[in-house]
């Protein structure tokens, strides 16, 4: 990746999250960070990762309110960039945070010997396997 590519994903990250956060005024659309932009070569198409804070319900609510407002935040994107061409972009719903704190919480609860049930743990190592 170029320094002009990670450059142009710092800015969109930067500018989509102001844009959202102080001029998109859809009511579906909750708390939202952007926690990637992965920009592809030809810097014509950006993907933009968000979090969304809450249920599967406020998650799908905005998801379809950010679905919803493409053109706009694009629009505004637009005129912040100075390039020929305003990347296509493309929201996606990044769960990594999710998962990361559910795997904390398991680990929390392995250490404080708190059992779960799904089947799930390795199984024992046999040490008696040949050494040689």
């Amino acid at each position: 990746m170029t320094r002009r590519t990670e450059k142009l994903q710092e800015f969109i990250k930067e500018q989509v999250s102001e844009i959202i956060q102080h001029h998109v005024r859809d009511p579906r659309i909750g708390f939202v960070s952007i926690t990637d932009v992965e920009v592809s070569a030809d810097m014509r198409h950006a993907k933009i990762f968000v979090s969304v804070l809450g249920d599967e319900d406020a998650k799908s609510g905005t998801m379809a309110g950010l679905q919803s407002a493409l053109k706009f935040i694009r629009g505004e994107l637009g005129r912040r960039l100075e390039m020929r061409y305003t990347p296509e972009i493309m929201f996606k719903l990044d769960t990594s945070i999710e998962r990361g704190s559910r795997i904390v919480s398991l680990i929390r609860d392995v250490s404080q010997g708190v059992s779960h049930d799904d089947d799930t743990a390795p199984a024992d190592r046999d040490d008696t396997s040949d050494k040689s």
